[in-house]
């Protein structure tokens, strides 16, 4: 019973249901301590999130450089474009389905809060958009210098930041979540549109099927092969994903299945399924684009315009990279995107992250499962280049 209540998306659903039913009731004193709780626990948070930044996204572009062969640029290149391509796809239809599911606005509707009783202030060692770009100039320099000093720095660097991550975000986003649904309840903000969030739910994973049959139609047209003799033997990677909600932990179910597939050479998918674990994040950047696109409705009456979402999905799938092997770590990956670059305040960060990561599992999935259609290609590119 306690490993059931230590997982952390029995705690989301947790913090998620209390917080939405202490909304109906909750007023005076009890809702201005609420809204202090609110405030210092996100103040941790996003504290941590140029540390969690620095910590994920450097250490990888440092390890660029291990990969240099055509192969893994290759693969490295077919993953990006799987990614990003799946997230253009979730926004094309985004702009179509949501428009049509009467989001209201609920900005200029909502109830009025308390002062904030606690005022406590902890502001960031640096701004979201300085950590961005430090850390891609440290992980630049690193592999340019080919320094195996200063990797093995930032590797120890992001076990830290992971630490951090798990024993200190994980604990306290409970009580940041279950404090931002219990003011969003008692503002009418979140009740009237839980509709809203289950349809949007079973359209993503509708664009899930659709892109992964994508990717293994690509896979067939350029391999030249029967694509089905890989997916069918991914049906159990699928479900322990769903399970693990994982890329990382369900690597070695994923190895099993590939092997298993009589037109993937043993050799190249101990490379790619694992590099692919890390790098190839289609299923869970279409989510994320998809579920900005309706928060960003919900809280603040409008989309994101055009050219902010192109300019997020392009850097989305570069980021998301260095995502952290937990529930909602892609969005945790990309929260200097979603506050720099789409605006996204406390409330519409915290509503975001609570959404993805109650479905991380479906996102995961669809990752894992994709990846057997791009070993699929690039086996058939290593080919191509040794003959």
């Amino acid at each position: 019973m306690k490993k059931f209540f230590n997982n952390t998306i029995v705690q989301l659903l947790i913090a998620v249901v209390l917080g939405i039913v202490s909304g109906f009731y909750v007023e005076g004193s009890v809702l201005s301590a609420i809204v202090s709780l609110k405030h210092v626990s996100g103040q941790v948070i996003f504290f941590l999130v140029p540390l969690i930044i620095l910590g994920f996204i450097a250490p990888s572009i440092a390890h660029l450089r291990s990969n240099a062969s055509k192969m893994l640029l290759f693969a490295f290149g077919i993953a990006y474009l799987s990614s990003i391509g799946a997230s253009f796809f979730g926004a094309a239809v985004g702009y179509q389905v949501i428009p049509h599911l009467n989001i209201a606005s609920d900005a200029n509707v909502l109830k009025a809060l308390p002062e904030n009783m606690l005022k406590i202030d902890i502001p960031p060692v640096m701004n979201v958009m300085t950590a961005l770009v430090l850390a891609a100039l440290i992980g630049l320099a690193t592999a340019w210098v080919k320094s195996d000093e200063f990797s093995r720095l930032l590797d120890i660097f992001q076990k830290m930041v992971l630490e951090l991550v798990k024993k200190i975000l994980l604990p306290v986003l409970p009580v940041f979540i279950f404090a931002n649904f219990c003011i969003l309840s008692y503002q009418g903000a979140v009740t009237k549109q839980l509709p809203v969030f289950v349809s949007i739910l079973l359209v993503v994973i509708v664009c899930h099927y659709i892109w992964l049959a994508l990717l293994y139609g690509i896979a067939a047209l350029y391999s030249r092969k029967n694509s089905l003799k890989v997916l069918k033997f991914y049906g159990p990677a699928y479900l322990t994903a769903l399970g693990t909600m994982s890329s990382a932990a369900t690597l070695g179910v994923a190895l099993h299945c590939a092997h298993k597939s009589p037109v993937l050479r043993k050799e190249i998918s101990d490379v790619t399924i694992p590099l692919f674990a890390n790098i190839h994040l289609c299923g869970s950047i279409l989510t994320e684009t998809v579920f900005v696109m309706t928060v960003s409705q919900l809280l603040y009456g409008t989309m994101p315009d055009v050219f902010s979402l192109v300019l997020f999905i392009l850097l989305l799938g570069l980021f998301a990279i260095g995502a952290p092997g937990v529930p909602g770590g892609t969005v945790l990956a990309s929260l200097g995107l979603i506050i720099s670059v789409l605006h996204f305040d406390e409330a519409g960060t915290a509503l975001l992250l609570t959404i993805f990561a109650l479905q991380d599992s479906f996102g995961t999935a669809c990752n894992v499962t994709g990846d057997g259609a791009l070993t699929l290609i690039t086996d058939t590119y290593e080919k191509k280049i040794a003959e």
